[in-house]
């Protein structure tokens, strides 16, 4: 099972970019989508970005995951 959580692109080098979790920074493979810049949101599998999302969008599913670690916790 695959669980899709959005990250930041916060830099890039070439078809690598660096997206950042939650505070956690990934190299990610951007060769399935050459119009990602910085600043926008991604969905990531295996290591390469899938989705651009909107921001929007993006933080919708932030909140929803942290609503789902909140039931877990509490």
């Amino acid at each position: 099972m695959c669980l899709a959580v959005p990250g930041k692109v916060v830099e890039i080098r070439g078809n690598v970019g660096i997206v950042d979790f939650g505070g956690i920074k990934r190299e990610v493979r951007l060769d399935l989508l050459p119009d990602i810049k910085v600043g926008d949101y991604v969905i990531v599998h295996t290591g390469f970005a899938i989705e651009k999302l909107d921001e929007e969008r993006a933080k919708e599913i932030l909140e929803a995951w942290e609503e789902v670690l909140s039931a877990l916790e509490g």
